[in-house]
């Protein structure tokens, strides 16, 4: 994936053929939108090819005339944004509550975004302009952009950081979360471990710090080896606080998720997080996934950090 379609990051969707991810008896519509230079393009490629009809820069004002009647016969997937001839923030978040309450219509409104740093840098690598910096510095209208689009990324249902992902990673995370989203009600949970000295996730709802935990990074036989170890995994299980801080990381789950559940939230992101992504967080996610599967939970578990704190081993002194 190339910075001028924006690499691609996170997030909540995908199936198989025509049917990915509709609800039984409703249409599948999935509105993309983001900061200029997040990935949409790649993020609506990927879409396509996972069956969805795909429309790029859709003025709003064609959406209904294109859904109209429910003459589709695959899922939909269209691109508004700054760039869009009528698109302003308050016109996006009517038109989506208005095709919600269409009872043939099942919408998701995708947000994709990532640092300004790196949309600089895509924009600077690929000599595109910004559609907001036609007569103004370039970082002026990521500012300007990210000013405006600051409502709309809070009112997403799903939130994508595109910083670290490929298209191909890109594609395999819409394929999981629109294809577990079919046909049920349940809250979608994605866990993700990560290192803090590589920054927090930005699509994050709940973040938890282990760095609490020991860490195995300073016994030699382990400093190699992942969170996916066993021998990684006794250790850390066996520090004397484990296993009363996962009891309280469960009790305090099971009360987030019931109202979750409640309030009809379609997706909730966990993020556990230790110095380097490599150890103590690998091992705490995939034992929360294990953990939400045990209760019939739709999750989906990713390891931002794992390889990059592989290539970093022994670096720095500080521990994964």
């Amino acid at each position: 994936m190339t910075p001028g379609d924006a690499t691609a990051e996170s997030g909540h969707l995908g199936s198989e053929g025509g049917e990915a991810g509709a609800s039984p008896g409703r249409q599948r519509l999935v509105v993309l939108t983001g900061m200029s230079g997040a990935g949409k393009s790649s993020a609506l490629a990927a879409l396509e090819d996972l069956g969805y009809e795909a429309v790029d820069n859709l003025p709003l004002s064609l959406l209904d005339g294109l859904i109209a009647g429910g003459a589709l016969d695959r899922p939909l997937a269209v691109v508004t944004d700054v760039r869009t001839r009528d698109f302003t923030i308050d016109r996006l978040l009517d038109t989506v509550e208005r095709l919600r309450a269409r009872s043939t219509l099942d919408v998701t409104l995708l947000f994709l975004d990532c640092a300004d740093d790196v949309l600089r840098r895509r924009f600077t690598e690929t000599r595109r302009r910004h559609p907001l910096a036609l007569d103004r510095p370039l970082l002026d209208g990521l500012a300007l952009e990210r000013a405006s689009m600051g409502p709309l990324r809070a009112r997403a249902d799903v939130l994508v950081d595109t910083a670290h992902w490929t298209l191909g990673e890109l594609k395999r995370r819409l394929e999981d979360q629109l294809g577990l989203a079919a046909g049920t009600e349940s809250t979608l949970i994605a866990v993700v471990s990560f290192g803090f000295r590589h920054g927090l996730p930005r699509e994050a709802d709940l973040v938890f710090d282990v760095r609490f935990l020991r860490n195995p990074h300073y016994v030699s036989n382990l400093r190699p080896l992942s969170g996916r170890d066993a021998d990684v995994a006794a250790y850390v299980e066996a520090d004397p606080d484990f296993a009363r801080f996962w009891s309280a990381l469960t009790e305090l789950l099971e009360v987030v998720l019931a109202r979750q559940q409640g309030e009809g939230k379609s997706y909730l992101t966990v993020a556990i997080g230790c110095t380097g992504g490599r150890h103590r967080s690998v091992l705490v996610a995939e034992r929360l996934g294990d953990w939400l599967r045990a209760r019939d939970g739709r999750v989906t578990v990713r390891h931002r950090d794992l390889d990059r704190g592989a290539q970093q081993e022994g670096q720095t002194g500080h521990g994964a």
